[in-house]
């Protein structure tokens, strides 16, 4: 197991799921990625916030949001949640929440992008995000799926200095030589995706996820399909809505 030790500014950290029922979440992702649930308390009468794991390392998070959209939420490190959203307003984001700190674990905010889509802003203090990216069933890669990706090109570079590897159908985000993750324009063909950031959870056999997910009442939206020199992925939808993506990295 590849273990994370830090996360670099401007780098995907942590995902977070939202969802309207977080006991049948719970179960659905246990099943498809052999996740653990360590449930953490909220309050008397609230659900727990769910900490998803593989053996003692932490992978992600769910808690249950019944008026909200379900949904997954991409992390991203800063070196300062105060000074990086007053650099995402100033370049037309939205503020969704003032930076915050979250006990002494971390500080952070939630931001709208100029198009639509949310993340959230991480300033690690005791928990510095995923223990383990890249390894089967954890997180890999994190892509955007926007109305107005060159309007994202010029918000993402502005916020965290991304540089980018663009064609007309993709464009790939880098931090220094490390690609980090991906952005893509919406068209008509691709009708009922989100504006949104959705993570990739990497796997050792896209098409028995795929089978497994259908198993479980998911969707699988799109593939399992090749992507040259990437790997084989699925785009999923769980049985509550929220999106996410397998895939199968090339060796």
């Amino acid at each position: 197991m590849t273990e994370k030790k830090s996360y670099s500014p401007g780098e995907f950290c942590w995902t977070e799921l939202a969802t309207s029922d977080w006991k049948a979440a719970k179960n659905f992702y246990g099943s498809v990625f052999g996740w653990t649930a360590d449930e953490r308390p909220m309050g008397p009468n609230d659900p727990p916030y769910v900490m998803l794991k593989i053996g003692d390392k932490h992978i992600a998070a769910l808690y249950e949001n019944k008026k909200a959209q379900p949904g997954w939420l991409g992390y991203i490190a800063v070196a300062s949640a105060n000074e990086a959203a007053k650099q995402a307003k100033s370049l037309g984001a939205k503020l969704l929440s003032e930076p915050f700190d979250v006990m002494d674990v971390g500080r952070m905010a939630n931001v709208q992008d100029p198009q639509g889509s949310k993340f959230a802003l991480w300033e690690a203090k005791r928990h510095k995000g995923a223990d383990v990216f890249g390894d089967p069933n954890s997180m890999c890669w994190n892509e955007l799926y926007t109305t107005d990706v060159e309007g994202a090109r010029k918000f993402y570079t502005g916020l965290f200095n991304w540089k980018l590897k663009g064609s007309p159908e993709y464009t790939e985000v880098h931090i220094g030589n490390q690609p980090i993750g991906g952005m893509m324009q919406l068209t008509k063909e691709m009708q009922g995706m989100p504006k949104a950031w959705i993570p990739y959870f990497a796997v050792t056999d896209c098409d028995a996820t795929a089978k497994k997910v259908k198993s479980l009442k998911g969707k699988v939206h799109v593939g399992p399909k090749d992507i040259p020199n990437a790997g084989r992925f699925a785009i999923i939808g769980d049985p509550q809505g929220a999106i996410f993506a397998v895939i199968k990295p090339a060796m």
